[in-house]
């Protein structure tokens, strides 16, 4: 992105100014910015630019949610190997309100809100503002450009704020919704509103502010812009929201409008003129370095610098540099199908091409060396950090990445992908209508999801365990597992499905890795349970309030049942 470097450094200072404040109160005290003008903040046009990037600040990537790593040790799709991990707050239901390793995600997007509910504030001035210091004539271009780049921000402001309240009411429920910032309503702290008003509070964000929004700064005449919010994603935000309003969780009586409402949202971003989204031809490549970029399948992805954190964190230990911190379950690594016969011998072969560009197997090449499990093995499951599962992660990482010589590479977190959208799409198209019904839209559910199989080179789903909506729903489960390995969404939708009580209660399994033979290299594999997990529904398919949080609440911040 243009002057990327510039423009996060400014953000940072301008919204720690901003911020300085509140570390001391409760955020949703809305007497907080009483003494702040728009004259403090902006000073012309230059300033209201920067400004407005404040709101981007609080967005996180992915790759160093939980234990500086992903959050997918956090589901059954992986186990923490080290020896002390926050990731087991959660394998093992110890998550209250004094103890959530995610507590402060509640600050930081209630951060990014009143960032957004600030600059629509001050920008109300911006007319004004853009005119300081420049004559109207000799300046007209440049303040016309000025003006419609406020303009954008503007929209971008309240898709920031749709895009936090969805990851709050992910975690937690209903949530206060916060809609300004200087005292206006005599009001100072917030109640909650419930989990389908603030879906409502959403969907109205983008539905008001989507015809402001940049189609996609790819194709634009203003492509430096590109890695702000675009049409696609608030489209993208409000077909995800959507279709976990319409999930169990949160649709207990399997409301069928919802889903259909889910459907028509997603039908939307797959039919809109001018976003260009289409699978990007290579699975494995796509997830490493500038890849996400440039591609047609990425909506949003959150730009970091170059660093080696994802790949020094998951290398495996004979790797130079490497903490080999988490590995792959074979709950996952089981669920891959087999596109030909099952070979006895090697239990990986002529599976899913997804397994080979996401997990390392034992007997796999990676780094340019042969992985071996086995005892006295390179990677011998006992060494000090060595796989409790049999497996080390291989997606996202750059194979032979020097970490001895800090070598860095490019890393992009993908939050909105066309492979997802077709997924969502499959899944609320079978809720609404079943498998193989159009209701006039772009594709069927089977359609869409044979597409993405397709790009692997994966055979049609098959009609003899999906011709009904229950089989096809299981279809759906299964698709997201594999297609979205790592990436996220694994917690979410066992949670959103209510298939938390049974998934995450259930143990991580590895393989024991046996060597017969050196030549050739043969081994055995016996499955082992590896760790326990214990998930109580009663609790947690929501987050709790901190205490703190309900104390300075005063009353009005109800805290979720079981806590």
């Amino acid at each position: 992105m243009r002057n990327m470097k510039f423009k996060y450094i400014f953000t940072i200072s301008i919204i720690t100014c901003l911020l300085l404040d509140s570390c001391q109160k409760d955020f949703l005290d809305t007497k907080l910015d009483t003494q702040q003008t728009p004259e403090t903040i902006a000073s012309g046009a230059g300033g209201l630019n920067g400004f407005a990037w404040a709101f981007y600040t609080p967005l996180r990537d992915g790759f160093t949610e939980i234990d500086n790593n992903l959050f997918a040790t956090v589901s059954d799709e992986a186990q923490n190997n080290l020896p002390t991990y926050n990731a087991l707050y959660y394998n093992q239901a110890l998550i209250s309100e004094t103890i959530n390793p995610e507590s402060g995600i509640y600050k930081t997007y209630y951060e990014g809100i009143r960032a957004a509910n600030n600059f629509i504030d001050y920008a109300k001035d911006a007319d004004r503002y853009i005119l300081i210091g420049r004559d109207p004539v000799a300046d007209a271009n440049a303040i016309a450009q000025d003006k419609q780049n406020i303009a954008w921000f503007k929209a971008e402001s309240h898709i920031a704020k749709a895009y936090y309240y969805a990851e709050l009411i992910k975690r937690y429920g209903g949530v206060p919704i916060v809609n300004q910032t200087l005292e206006q309503s005599g009001k100072v702290n917030i109640p909650r509103s419930t989990y389908d008003q603030v879906v409502e509070y959403i969907l109205k964000e983008i539905e008001e502010n989507k015809a402001n929004l940049q189609v996609n700064w790819k194709t634009s005449a203003f492509a430096g812009n590109d890695g702000r919010f675009t049409l696609g994603v608030a489209l993208a935000l409000k077909a995800r929201v959507l279709l976990y309003a319409a999930s169990p969780l949160n649709n207990p009586t399997n409301d069928v409008e919802k889903w259909r409402r889910a459907a028509a949202a997603c039908n939307e971003l797959m039919t809109t003129p001018g976003l260009g989204l289409a699978l990007n031809q290579f699975y494995g490549s796509y997830f490493r370095g500038a890849a996400p970029l440039t591609s047609a399948e990425t909506i949003f992805a959150i730009r970091r610098p170059a660093n080696n954190t994802i790949e020094r964190q998951n290398f495996p230990v004979p790797t130079p540099g490497g903490v080999g911190a988490i590995s792959p379950s074979d709950n996952l690594v089981a669920d891959y199908e087999y596109t030909g016969t099952p070979n006895p011998v090697d239990p990986y072969a002529n599976r899913d091409s997804r397994l080979a560009n996401t997990v390392a197997t034992n007997g796999s090449t990676w780094n340019n060396r042969v992985m071996d499990f086995s005892p006295g093995g390179i990677d011998d499951m006992n060494k000090a950090n060595g796989s409790k599962t049999g497996y080390f992660l291989k997606k996202f990482l750059n194979d032979n990445l020097n970490l001895v010589q800090n070598e860095t590479a490019q890393h992009n977190w993908v939050v909105f992908r066309y492979a997802e959208v077709l997924l969502n799409y499959a899944e609320a198209m079978n809720e609404a209508y079943g498998p193989d019904n159009t209701n006039g839209y772009a594709k069927t559910a089977r359609q869409a999801m044979n597409e993405v199989r397709t790009r692997s080179a994966m055979p049609a789903v098959s009609l003899a365990i999906s011709s009904s909506k229950d089989g096809f729903r299981t279809a759906v489960k299964h698709e997201r597992r594999i297609e979205l390995a790592f990436e996220g969404h694994r917690y979410w939708d066992l949670l959103r499905w209510k298939d938390g009580e049974v998934v995450l209660n259930q143990p991580i399994i590895g393989v024991k890795v046996t060597k017969v033979s050196s030549n050739p290299n043969v081994w055995t594999y016996q499955k082992v349970s590896v760790a326990t997990r214990r998930f109580n529904p009663a609790a947690n398919y929501r987050y709790p309030f901190t205490r703190t949080e309900i104390v300075n609440s005063n009353g009005t911040l109800v805290q979720n049942p079981g806590y």
